[in-house]
């Protein structure tokens, strides 16, 4: 049980760093949507290759704002639900199996 609960605590730890860096992708994608970025530079490649299939998710369901695009921001809203529910969750499980 005690490399269970290492193990989880490990899970959590990850979890909670790539949350985070998800985080600052997701802004770094909404200040190169503000200026005029090379779209063949590989950072704007990676940071619109690594967002866009969710943002357009969100797009899909978001209505129209009048040329105002607000899933970067409910896109990180999410995250930080999800870095405030699992994460603790998961933290929780693992003392609790020590």
């Amino acid at each position: 049980m005690f490399m269970l609960s290492n193990f989880l605590l490990a899970v959590a730890k990850l979890l909670n760093f790539v949350l985070s860096a998800y985080i600052w992708v997701i802004i770094g994608r909404a200040v190169i949507s503000w200026v005029n970025a090379d779209p063949y530079n590989p950072i704007v490649r990676f940071l619109i290759q690594i967002t866009e299939p969710v943002l357009s998710k969100i797009r899909r369901v978001l209505p129209p704002m009048g040329g105002l695009d607000l899933s970067p921001m409910l896109l990180i809203l999410a995250v930080i639900f999800l870095q405030s529910f699992l994460v603790p969750t998961l933290q929780q499980i693992a003392m609790a199996l020590q």
